[in-house]
C-alpha cells in the first residue's frame, strides 16, 4: 500500500486518508474517490490529496477485519459487520468468557497493523456486552498476513463465552451465642442475590451449632438435594486442617482439595467435594455483596468450567481486590458530600436507524421538538448541571435546543456505537458532581418529577448506590451511575451501554418505581406516532 499526496489525475479509486470539507461537501476518511469526487476536488480549487493507494496483493480494511474474525473460531458469541476496519464480537448470553492466550498473542505479534483485543480470561459477561474487538490499523493489510493468522488459528478455539447454567445450591450457616439471627437472614439474602447472575437459586438451607459432627450431617443431607453446596461459617477458619468446615466436608464422605485461596478478600475459602458436587466452604467476605475470590470459583462452576486446587493457587496475580475503583466502600473510603450533586448526561446523538431516515429527537410533541421537551424537563429538575451529547444532525440538534442553560458536548464518534456517546458525557461531568444521570433523548414520558424522585433516592444512598428508573419491576430508564463507575465507563466499546457495569454486583442497586415512562421510548414510527409525536423529514 502506497499513502502520501497523489495529484487529482492519478486519485480515481483510491482512498481519502482524511476527513475534510470540499466545497460545501464533506468528505469522510476512507471514501473511496470517484471521477465525481475528484471534479468537485479540481472545483475547489485542489490540484493533488492524501490517499492511500492499494497493491494488487492488499486486502481492503473491512475484508480484512472480516477475514480474520471468521479465521478466529469462537463460541457463545457473535460478531457484527465490519466498519472502519474493525469487527466487535459480542456475547450471546450471561456466562464466563475464556480466551487462548497464546493464540491472541501470536497473531498479534504477526503484524503490529492488525490487533485483535479481548476480555481477560474468566471474566463475567452478561448477553450482549463486547468480548473481543479486530481492528485493521491502515486502510489495507497483506494478503500474506491475513493467511498467517488463518493458519496460526486453524483448529484452535481463540475463546467463548461459556452460557450459566442454573443449579440449585444447598445452604448450611453455623451458630454461635455471639452471632446474631440477622446476620444469617442477611448472608441468606446476599448469597441469593450473589447466585440469580446465573439464574441459580437456593433449594434448602439448613443452621446448625458450630460443630464437626452437625455440620457434617447438613451437607450430607443437602448434597442429596442439591447440585451443591455451601457452608457459612459463625467462625472463621484458622486451621486449614481440623478446622470445623474442613472436618465437615471429610466426616460427610467428601474431599477437601484446598483450604485457602491467595485473593484477598476470599482468603479463608475451602475447596471440597462430595459424591461429585462442589461443596464449598465460603470465606466471611461472601456475607457482603462486594466482589471476592468466592465470585471467581461460584462464576466459574456455575459457566460448567471446572476449578481445582492448582486453579485456586493461581488466582494470586490480580487478586488483590481490597481497593478496586468500583468497589462501593473501598477500606480507604473516597468522602461524598451532605448533598451530593447529581449532573444529567442527555444522549441525544443517535442515527434514529430505525425511523427509516427522520431523525426521532425532532419530532414534534405538542409541537416541540422531542429533545428540547426532554431538555426541557430535566433542566427544570433539581440537577445540578446537564450536558447533552450531540452527534447525528448535530446542527438540527443545536438549533432545538437553542436557549436553554446547558453544556454541549459533541460526540464525532457516535456512529461507533452508545459507548463513545456515554464517555462523552461522563468526560463532560464536573469534578464536583457524585453522580451522573443518564438521560435517554427519546423517552418523552418522563417528567422533571420523576428525576427529582431519582436523584432523591441517590441522595439517600449517600451518592454511593447505582439508582434505576422500574416500571412493574421490571428495570428502565434514566439511570444514576455513581462517581464510582465513572472509570469503568472509559472501557465501554461499541454499541454497549453501562448495563454490565450496573449489573455486575459491584455497586448496590436501587429500583424507583416512576410508571410507564420508565419503559417507553420511541424507536420506531409506529411507537412514535402512538406516543403523540409527529415525524419531521
Amino acid at each position: 500500500m502506497k499513502f502520501g499526496p497523489v495529484p487529482l489525475d492519478e486519485a480515481e479509486g483510491a482512498i481519502l486518508a482524511h476527513s475534510g470539507m470540499v466545497g460545501e461537501k464533506r468528505f469522510r476518511k476512507a471514501r473511496v474517490l470517484t471521477a465525481e469526487d475528484i471534479a468537485d476536488m479540481r472545483a475547489a480549487g485542489m490540484s493533488e490529496v492524501i490517499v492511500a493507494v492499494l497493491d494488487d496483493n492488499d486486502i481492503e480494511e473491512n475484508d480484512a477485519a472480516t477475514r480474520i474474525t471468521e479465521a478466529l473460531r469462537f463460541t457463545g458469541a457473535e460478531a457484527k459487520p465490519a466498519a472502519t476496519g474493525r469487527v466487535n464480537v459480542f456475547a450471546e448470553t450471561d456466562g464466563v468468557f475464556t480466551v487462548d492466550k497464546a493464540l491472541i498473542d501470536a497473531a498479534n505479534r504477526i503484524d503490529p497493523d492488525v490487533t485483535i483485543a479481548t476480555l481477560a480470561e474468566y471474566a463475567p459477561v452478561i448477553a450482549g456486552q463486547m468480548v473481543a474487538t479486530v481492528k485493521i490499523i491502515p486502510f489495507a493489510v497483506s494478503a500474506a498476513v491475513i493467511d498467517g493468522i488463518v493458519r496460526l488459528a486453524k483448529d484452535r478455539t481463540a475463546f467463548a463465552v461459556h452460557a450459566f447454567k442454573p443449579q440449585t445450591v444447598g445452604v448450611v450457616q453455623t451458630t454461635l451465642a455471639t452471632l446474631k439471627d440477622s446476620v444469617l437472614d442477611k448472608t441468606l439474602k446476599v448469597t441469593e442475590a450473589r447466585l440469580a447472575r446465573s439464574g441459580s437459586r437456593i433449594s434448602q438451607e439448613k443452621r446448625t451449632p458450630h460443630e464437626t459432627a452437625a455440620v457434617a450431617a447438613a451437607i450430607e443431607d443437602l448434597a442429596n438435594d442439591s447440585d451443591m453446596v455451601l457452608v457459612f461459617g459463625a467462625s472463621a477458619m484458622s486451621d486449614p486442617d481440623d478446622d470445623v468446615i474442613p472436618a465437615a466436608i471429610r466426616a460427610s464422605g467428601g474431599t477437601v482439595f484446598r483450604s485457602g485461596m491467595p485473593v484477598d478478600p476470599g482468603n479463608l475459602f475451602v475447596l471440597g467435594e462430595r459424591n461429585g458436587k462442589p461443596v464449598l466452604g465460603a470465606p466471611g467476605c461472601a456475607r457482603s455483596p462486594k466482589p471476592n475470590g468466592f465470585d471467581w470459583v461460584l462464576d466459574r462452576m456455575f459457566a460448567g468450567i471446572g476449578v481445582t486446587g492448582d486453579d485456586i493457587a493461581g488466582m494470586g496475580v490480580g487478586g488483590l481486590l481490597m481497593e478496586i475503583p468500583s468497589r462501593p466502600e473501598p477500606r480507604e473510603p473516597v468522602p461524598v458530600p451532605l448533598h451530593p450533586q447529581v449532573h444529567v448526561v442527555l444522549l441525544a446523538a443517535g442515527r434514529s436507524s430505525r425511523m427509516g431516515g427522520p431523525n426521532k429527537l425532532v419530532a414534534l410533541f405538542e409541537g416541540k421538538p422531542l429533545v428540547r421537551r426532554t431538555a426541557e424537563r430535566v433542566v427544570a429538575s433539581n440537577a445540578s448541571g446537564v450536558v447533552v451529547v450531540t452527534g447525528h444532525q448535530g446542527e438540527r440538534v443545536h438549533a432545538a435546543l437553542a436557549g436553554l442553560k446547558l453544556t454541549i458536548a459533541d460526540n464525532p464518534h457516535f456512529a461507533e456505537g452508545l459507548s463513545s456517546s456515554l464517555k462523552a458525557g461522563i468526560a463532560n461531568v464536573p469534578d464536583t458532581a457524585a453522580g451522573a444521570m443518564i438521560v435517554l433523548g427519546d423517552m418523552p414520558g418522563v417528567s422533571s418529577a420523576d428525576i427529582d424522585q431519582l436523584i432523591e433516592a441517590f441522595r439517600k444512598s449517600g451518592g454511593k448506590a447505582v439508582v434505576r428508573a422500574s416500571y412493574g419491576g421490571k428495570r428502565g430508564n434514566p439511570v444514576i451511575l455513581p462517581r464510582a463507575l465513572f472509570a469503568s465507563v472509559s472501557h465501554l466499546e461499541g454499541d454497549t451501554g453501562a448495563r454490565h457495569l450496573v449489573e455486575a454486583g459491584d455497586v448496590e442497586v436501587i429500583d424507583v418505581e416512576i410508571g410507564p415512562a420508565a419503559a417507553v421510548d420511541v424507536d420506531t414510527p409506529e411507537a412514535l406516532e402512538k406516543a403523540g409525536g409527529i415525524l419531521q423529514g
